[in-house]
């Protein structure tokens, strides 16, 4: 089977390495950056094909999958809704992480009509955090709470941000700008971007902050729960660094004059944080995940719990985000390639979740993978 990722970044490249493990598959990268593809060429040992391309034109990208059975995409979130329609006119099937904004239900007839799976948001959360959802969801006759937490951290706190950017660093600050969505008594609510902070602790990592984020998603409008939030995750003290950037106006996009020149405060922003923030060769991350599902079933009130803990894979030299993130992509890719999931449209997770068979292939897949989800099940009054 001949498989392409657009992408070969934090996540794109350990996905093609991971496929190019398995030999029935013929693994090609593409991305812009030479660098990038010329040192995952020389990490495979020669095993992956790259190809340097721009993939922000939709014509290029039909160009690029013609020759190929399937197709993971892994562009930035700004271009990802063109690139995924591009694929699904090619006739391709797909699973995706680009997580654009835009609605991908609005690609779902074109899927149908050209009778393309597309499983999007496959990643860690949202990903898998859909998936185990909607797992439980099916399983309880009324779903009550949903509750996600989820961070991706530095394994070692380096001051002044105690972070960093394990996936595209532009789309971590949208986490920090973008109205976060949630339902309350069954009505959809917006809150700013990190408000409503709590603390938690976790025994292996410590205490954490967590804030209001637009993670949910395509829970929203797929899961019909009373009360349904995502929170972000990160060491104490990241949320009031990141509230004093956004609210001085250093995440505008709007462009100011400097001396002449018009530039966007943003841009200005990226340059110097994305240095500051970039994970550099030995150092380690985490990734805390706890995903809590409550309702009824059979007149009881039941409690699903998942929580994740997974570390920087020092063997194969691969971040924990993006072995979260990438590994449920590849294995959604197998999983569609196997037969296991067939249906043809647009899916985020929570819909495939809806399928037993798919949950186990999922949760043996990253199982195999060392990247283990514990579920704790417990009733309640």
């Amino acid at each position: 089977m001949k498989v392409i990722i657009l992408g070969a970044g934090l996540v794109g490249g350990p996905m093609a390495l991971d496929l190019a493990k398995d030999g029935n598959m013929k693994v090609t990268s593409v991305d812009l950056s030479d660098g990038l593809l010329a040192a995952l060429k020389e990490r495979s040992g020669g095993k992956i094909d790259i190809i340097q391309a721009d993939l922000s034109e939709p014509a290029k990208v039909k160009e690029l999958v013609g020759d190929y059975d399937m197709v993971i995409n892994a562009v930035p979130g700004f271009m990802g809704y063109q690139t995924l329609q591009a694929v699904i006119e090619s006739k391709k099937d797909v699973v995706d992480i680009a997580f654009f904004p835009e609605d991908p239900f609005g690609l779902d007839a074109l899927a149908k009509e050209h009778g393309v799976t597309a499983i999007v948001d496959c990643g860690v959360a949202p990903g898998m955090s859909n998936l185990l959802t909607g797992h439980v969801h099916r399983i309880l006759d009324k779903t009550k709470n949903v509750l996600i937490y989820v961070g991706g951290l530095p394994r070692v706190r380096v001051w002044p941000y105690e972070y960093k950017a394990v996936f595209s660093p532009i789309d971590v600050i949208e986490e920090y700008t973008r109205p976060a969505r949630y339902v309350e008594n069954e009505v959809v609510v917006t809150r700013e971007a990190l408000s409503d902070v709590e603390l938690l602790n976790f025994p292996e990592v410590g205490t954490l902050e967590a804030f209001n984020s637009d993670g949910l998603r395509s829970l929203i409008d797929t899961i019909d729960g009373v009360n349904m939030k995502e929170k972000t995750m990160r060491y104490p003290g990241h949320v009031e660094k990141m509230l004093v950037m956004r609210e001085t106006g250093f995440f505008s996009k709007e462009k100011i004059e400097i001396n002449g020149a018009m530039i966007s405060p943003l841009d200005f922003t990226a340059k110097i944080l994305f240095p500051n923030w970039k994970m550099e060769e030995g150092e380690e991350d985490v990734t805390v995940m706890r995903i809590i599902v409550e309702g009824e079933k059979d007149g009881k009130n039941l409690r699903y719990t998942y929580d994740l803990l997974d570390r920087f894979d020092t063997g194969e030299k691969v971040p924990s985000m993006s072995r979260t993130t990438g590994y449920t992509a590849t294995v959604a890719l197998r999983m569609v390639a196997e037969g296991v999931f067939t249906e043809t449209g647009v899916f985020p997770p929570e819909l495939v979740g809806k399928q037993e068979n798919a949950v186990r292939y999922m949760l043996e897949g990253l199982k195999k993978r060392n990247i283990i989800y514990k579920e704790t099940i417990e009733s309640f009054v």
